[in-house]
């Protein structure tokens, strides 16, 4: 059986790691291929060999571009890369415009479609996840749902006979990391001092980049919490800051670079907390036992507000307070699975064929 997986962006690189290490064991023939939605090396490369991802049999190469102009490229491109593979399945990931594209792409040329990470629900319709989110999901032939709560939303949409729980791929490769962080001794970027207390945090969503005033208030409240702050500063975020006139240079902030993921995890491991507007750092968030603080009015991972290990804060008026708050007493459930998500998808995808 033949398997080509479309991936693009952060999030689902580290996805596809465990997902083409299982495909690896079963046989699989398995071609990745890399829109190129992520093209800096800080945010691409460095994730396939921290994660030993094979190479990507094709890179698109897109890079930036608005929203229609980047998943427009990738659908001209993907036409002659999924008739030159004829692959038995087409598997997407997550909630991108790689997503997007790829779903529609293989639909046209009537290649069955799995989408790992289906299910996912803001609703907010703002978003352009949300929209990437619930297209791809209409249009897939197999839904490989990460939760319970994910099997629920799918089943309001009409779409049960085409879901299949599966459990949470970051968790096996979450999971993964955090045993072999614990077993090192990574070092902390240049400044931060787990001894003394630090929190870690991401801002990147365009509802909160694109608001200059939004954007002021969020660097302003992270430069002026109790514990210094380590900002990885995603490029969308440094172009905002640069295009506003924010300065990141400033006392209480820690500025660095995205880090490899195992660096990524070390740092949030040691430190007191998180402060993000991303979906995947809340899930790691959890998943390594560290409260979170969310800018947002929404979570997709409605499963972390249990018990407070994440909260939503979306106008800043508790982030002081919550960003600083101990851990949760009580012991966390395992919403997403049990870490061996990846070993399930080879035999669905057979099933399914």
């Amino acid at each position: 059986m033949r398997v080509l997986s479309i991936v693009g962006a952060r999030p689902q690189f580290v996805k596809l790691a465990p997902v083409a290490e299982s495909f690896g064991r079963a046989g699989i023939d398995h071609v990745i291929v890399h829109t190129g939605q992520h093209y800096d090396a800080r945010m691409s490369d460095v994730f396939f060999a921290d994660l030993s991802i094979p190479a990507p049999d094709v890179h698109l190469g897109v890079g930036s571009g608005s929203h229609g102009v980047q998943t427009g490229s990738m659908l001209s491109a993907l036409d002659a890369v999924l008739d030159e593979h004829r692959p038995d399945w087409v598997l997407v990931y997550g909630d991108t415009n790689s997503t997007l594209a790829g779903a529609v792409a293989a639909v046209k040329l009537h290649i069955p479609v799995a989408h790992l990470e289906a299910g996912l629900r803001s609703f907010n319709r703002r978003m352009p996840e949300e929209h990437n989110r619930v297209l791809t999901d209409h249009a897939a032939d197999l839904l490989l749902a990460p939760t319970e709560v994910a099997v629920t939303h799918l089943a309001a949409e009409g779409l049960a006979d085409r879901t299949v729980l599966l459990g949470d791929v970051m968790t096996d490769v979450c999971f993964r990391v955090r045993d072999a962080v614990l077993a090192s001794e990574l070092a902390l970027p240049p400044g931060v001092d787990a001894g003394s207390g630090y929190l870690v945090s991401t801002i990147h969503r365009a509802d909160n980049t694109d608001d200059p005033d939004l954007l002021a208030a969020i660097i302003d409240s992270l430069a002026d919490l109790s514990l210094p702050v380590l900002l990885l500063a995603h490029p969308r975020l440094v172009a905002r800051c640069a295009e506003f006139g924010i300065s990141l240079d400033r006392p209480g902030l820690i500025r660095a670079e995205p880090l490899p993921y195992p660096e990524m995890v070390a740092a949030v491991l040691r430190s007191r907390g998180v402060v993000t507007d991303s979906g995947g750092l809340q899930k790691e968030a959890y998943l390594l036992g560290v409260p979170c603080t969310t800018l947002r009015t929404e979570t997709e991972w409605v499963e972390t507000l249990v018990d407070g290990w994440n909260v939503l804060d979306p106008d800043l008026s508790r982030v002081r307070a919550m960003a600083v708050r101990d851990k949760p007493q009580s012991a966390q459930s395992q919403p997403y699975g049990d870490g061996h998500a990846a070993d399930r998808i080879a035999p669905t995808l057979t099933q399914w064929h």
